[in-house]
């Protein structure tokens, strides 16, 4: 940013001060500079990739100042905004009671248990089972989410961090090999009253059946197929989730959202990342198209009017310097949306960015209660 407004600054002194240098000075060599220099400038309205462009523009200012006689300094770089500070590592327990255990709870825990030791959680929304997911996090650190029953007690729980613990050894990192050597195959899908859904064969994550608990162990494709989060749903839960969609809802949608953001920030926290800031304007940008894209039956970033993510956000007044579209489609929970994002190249690297500074999620359902989601990231 600081590179940003010297460059502005420059382009500023040049404009009035050119003609007295251009009389002053005659060289070919300069003026092939100048050039090139313009080119740059002009490219830079047309380019979306800010930080490499001002980088490079830049590097222009510097080699055409050189030649002028004069240098460019550079000015010390202010505070990094939403640094992550290293927090305490949570030492982890074997369970005793189920096989799994996430930051050392385990299904079956009581709620007031759980929130004398680690306070509030910081977060409750629908999730598609008709429960909350109730995130508990210390500015996204050691983030876990929980589900509760009716009694207060876990019946669902889910990390993408290092909380992993089990009485077999399973943990964030293990193999998809020694995870398929201590549970054997993983379902090929899951009964929903007549109809059995298939799970992909070529998906990035494996659901067990383990003590009448849904186990789902997704692996991270980047880092050789190692485990990076663990879905834990106890089976009557599941059971009655007659659906494989869930009905949408207003609440489900906001739910979906909020639980995406959180996710993302989880993911960048646990890469040593600087958290994003919530971003009620581009939610809404977010949202029309998601909308859009559930009613028109299409999915792409360009809508039909021909308009790209950036496109639309500068139509709704946001202003950015680098900015970012994730879309996921199909996608039953935005636990599962998040983690197909993590494994695809190009939306990872939006997802852990380190420039971008804010997010909004819009959700929207079609008629089927398909989900689409659209994942807006900015910095100005």
């Amino acid at each position: 940013m600081i590179r940003f407004f010297m460059l502005i600054a420059f382009l500023f002194l040049m404009y009035f001060s050119w003609p007295i240098i251009d009389k002053q000075i005659e060289n070919p060599n300069l003026d092939m500079a100048i050039a090139d220099f313009q080119s740059e400038v002009s490219d830079l309205s047309n380019t979306l990739d800010m930080p490499e462009t001002i980088d490079t523009l830049y590097n222009e200012v510097q080699q055409l100042l050189a030649q002028l006689g004069f240098q460019l300094k550079e000015l010390p770089l202010p505070p990094v905004e939403n640094e992550t500070k290293p927090k305490e590592k949570v030492e982890l327990t074997t369970p005793t009671q189920q096989v799994f255990s996430i930051h050392n709870v385990e299904l079956g825990d009581a709620k007031e248990e759980i929130e004398h030791n680690l306070g509030a959680a910081k977060r409750s929304s629908l999730n598609e089972y008709g429960t909350n997911w109730n995130a508990y996090h210390e500015d996204y650190a050691n983030f876990f989410m929980a589900s509760f029953d009716d009694e207060n007690k876990v019946n669902g729980l889910y990390t993408n961090q290092d909380l992993i613990s089990s009485t077999n050894g399973i943990k964030m990192g293990s193999s998809k090999d020694s995870v398929r050597a201590t549970f054997g195959e993983p379902l090929k899908g899951i009964q929903k009253g007549f109809i059995v859904y298939q799970f992909q064969t070529d998906s990035d994550y494996d659901v067990f059946l383990v003590n009448d608990v849904y186990v789902t162990v997704f692996y991270d494709k980047h880092e050789d197929n190692t485990v990076t989060a663990l879905q834990l749903i106890r089976k009557d839960l599941e059971d009655k989730k007659t659906d494989f969609y869930t009905k949408a809802s207003p609440s489900l949608k906001e739910g979906f959202e909020y639980q995406m953001f959180d996710l993302t920030n989880a993911a960048r926290v646990q890469h040593q990342l600087p958290i994003l800031t919530w971003d009620e304007n581009v939610r809404e940008t977010a949202r029309k198209h998601s909308a859009d894209m559930a009613e028109n039956q299409y999915f792409d970033h360009t809508n039909l009017e021909g308009q790209s993510p950036f496109d639309r956000m500068k139509e709704d007044d946001i202003f950015f310097l680098l900015a970012g579209e994730n879309l996921a489609y199909g996608q039953y929970s935005s636990i599962f949306a998040h983690e197909g994002l993590m494994n695809s190249e190009g939306h990872r690297k939006n997802i852990l960015k380190k420039e971008f500074k804010y997010l909004g999620v819009g959700v929207a359902f079609n008629k089927e209660s398909h989900p689409y989601y659209t994942q807006n990231y900015y910095a100005r």
